[in-house]
């Protein structure tokens, strides 16, 4: 290898398990063109020799697609939340800070436990309803309009962004977040999905639901599926307020 090599520095804020304190280690990658943050953890995790030349364990994080399209690699990326796999290092400031959600209780180094964004979905009872599994035939058609912007709501891949960048998420609040919030919009508007729409209203209205989001905007910010969060948070609170009234007027 040239001593010439031009190198990337990475300084990783790491955690040996749930209960440890965390802790910084600088690295020094060999660049290669077109390399991502998860090609760059990659080369680490093949060589775990830190900035310093000590051998020292290898990177723990998630990943599944590459392709942004199952949230996994989700960490904060000089200093704000996004995907690994489509953060291109040639359009990163240098050197490149990465360390783990803070929304979510770290498991190991960048790798956090996502069930409270989960446990929000099944809260909310964020699916379509079928009786059994059997050939039902055609389903009732949605409206081509409606179908268009339901469809920029599905892209959703919980991947955890906009969670982190909410300021109203945080280990002494119950809000369940942008994304869920998002997610009865989408099943609401489904044909089949709107026979619980009072069941999810519901789940709104209470503990941890809409009522507890301060509007701050940040989750649309960084999400990088750019779905209109704010927009859904808006129809959803005209459905929210309909269904008072629906409920105090019997």
């Amino acid at each position: 290898m040239s001593g010439t090599e031009k190198k990337i520095h990475f300084i990783i804020t790491r955690q040996k398990d749930s209960q440890s304190a965390p802790y910084t280690e600088e690295f020094m990658v060999p660049y290669r063109a077109n390399m991502n943050i998860i090609s760059a953890l990659m080369e680490i995790q093949k060589n775990p020799v830190n900035a310093k030349g000590e051998k020292t364990t290898p990177i723990i994080w998630e990943s599944v697609c590459l392709e942004e399209v199952c949230g996994a690699c989700s960490m904060v990326i000089n200093g704000k939340p996004r995907q690994a796999c489509s953060s291109l290092i040639d359009q990163l400031e240098h050197p490149i800070r990465i360390s783990p959600l803070v929304t979510f209780p770290v498991i190991r180094d960048l790798t956090v436990d996502r069930s409270r964004m989960f446990d929000a979905l099944k809260k909310v009872k964020a699916w379509v309803p079928i009786d059994g599994t059997y050939d039902l035939g055609p389903g009732p058609r949605m409206p081509e309009k409606t179908r268009q912007w339901a469809y920029e709501l599905s892209k959703c891949m919980t991947c955890g962004c906009c969670l982190e960048a909410c300021p109203n998420v945080n280990e002494n609040s119950s809000f369940i977040g942008p994304a869920p919030l998002s997610q009865v919009r989408l099943f609401n508007a489904h044909p089949t999905g709107e026979m619980h729409k009072e069941d999810r209203l519901a789940a709104m209205m209470g503990d941890g639901g809409i009522t507890s989001c301060g509007n701050s905007q940040n989750c649309v910010l960084v999400c990088p599926k750019g779905i209109p969060l704010t927009t859904s948070i808006a129809a959803l609170n005209r459905q929210v307020t309909l269904q008072s009234f629906k409920n105090f007027f019997g």
